[in-house]
């Protein structure tokens, strides 16, 4: 009787998809969160054996090696404990990142541009594979918007403390008279979803143009009108995609980056609700400016949200972000545990 019951628990299991794929995510998240410590382990145990025998038989070049591979293994296990508090499926995700400048014409396009910089570099020095999905040049400098993706495990789960604006003060390259210029652009993230979460797009609710794609990009690029943009009419979701090399991959891509945007869309639509009714005050991350960068008449970045701030402004610009994004999303952590 007991094994008859587990087995019409398991069939209502995969009937019901998307409980299972559900499911079969967090398993994966699970393994992945387990592995890597099974390799340190390895490795700790490996290291140990060497210490053992440089114990009795001293060799100053391999001790070297050994203090040097001891403070990676550090450095790995502080990273694998980190992410080890995150506990959204989603984390686990690659990233898209949308950028677009704010008002303020050529500076605020220009800051855009270095942001993209920014951002690029940070994935590189994690790892990440970086695609250009879309960018739109601007009139005279800068770009007037650009969407990443950052591809790799737990890419949103970090980039997403990078959601909101951005606050700029320099001295303007574009201003003759060489006075100072606040800028701003914002920024939001939004994970990579897999084909099998289910997200509703009605062929009604689309608008899809075509058009001819511009700037660098290779012979089709000004030739045939193989960029597609996407308008999804009930939440005015745009998205479009230029840099593939037809309009029906460009058609894919920017597909695939609608149904990313409408589900975080609606994952943050259903979160204010349940906020709305346990009575929550929930604090506004996109559109509320997070981090200032100032250039000139001193050098900070500062963090507006934990008070972190350095004043090593060229390593940030060059994408140095860890110790902002790890101090908020730990804070966020701290409030969870609290609630």
């Amino acid at each position: 009787m007991q094994r008859l019951e587990q087995e019409s628990h398991a069939a209502d299991f995969w009937n019901d998809n998307r409980r299972a794929q559900d499911h079969l995510r967090r398993l994966k998240m699970l393994k992945d969160s387990f592995e890597p410590w099974e390799k340190l382990e390895e490795e700790v145990n490996g290291a140990l054996e060497v210490a053992a025998m440089l114990a009795e038989t001293p060799d100053d070049g391999m001790i070297a090696e050994l203090a040097a591979q001891a403070e990676n293994i550090r450095h790995r296990v502080e990273d694998l404990e980190f992410r080890g508090m995150m506990s959204d499926p989603d984390d686990l995700a690659g990233c898209y990142l949308y950028i677009h400048p704010g008002a303020g014409g050529t500076e605020s396009c220009d800051w855009a541009s270095m942001l993209l910089r920014m951002y690029s570099r940070w994935a590189e020095r994690h790892g990440y594979k970086v695609r250009l999905i879309d960018l739109q040049p601007g009139d005279e400098a800068g770009i007037s918007r650009a969407t990443l993706l950052v591809e790799g495990e737990y890419a949103y789960g970090y980039l997403k403390a990078e959601s909101g604006v951005h606050r700029l003060v320099r001295i303007s390259p574009f201003d003759a008279n060489k006075r100072r210029h606040t800028s701003f652009a914002s920024v939001h993230a939004y994970p990579d979803i897999q084909d099998d979460v289910e997200v509703e797009i009605l062929d009604k609710d689309l608008r899809i143009d075509t058009f001819r794609a511009g700037g660098k990009g290779g012979q089709h690029v000004n030739v045939t009108d193989s960029a597609v943009r996407i308008t999804h009419l009930p939440t005015g979701i745009v998205v479009q995609c230029q840099n593939e090399r037809s309009q029906g991959q460009n058609k894919a891509v920017a597909m695939k980056n609608l149904r990313a945007r409408l589900y975080q869309y609606y994952k943050e639509q259903k979160e204010a609700e349940q906020a709305a009714k346990a009575g929550e005050k929930k604090d506004i991350a996109w559109g509320s400016q997070i981090r200032s960068y100032v250039f000139q008449p001193y050098q900070m970045v500062k963090d507006l949200r934990t008070n972190v701030e350095t004043s090593n402004i060229d390593d940030v610009m060059d994408g140095d972000l860890d110790m902002f994004i790890e101090a908020y999303l730990k804070s966020c952590m701290g409030r969870k545990k609290t609630t």
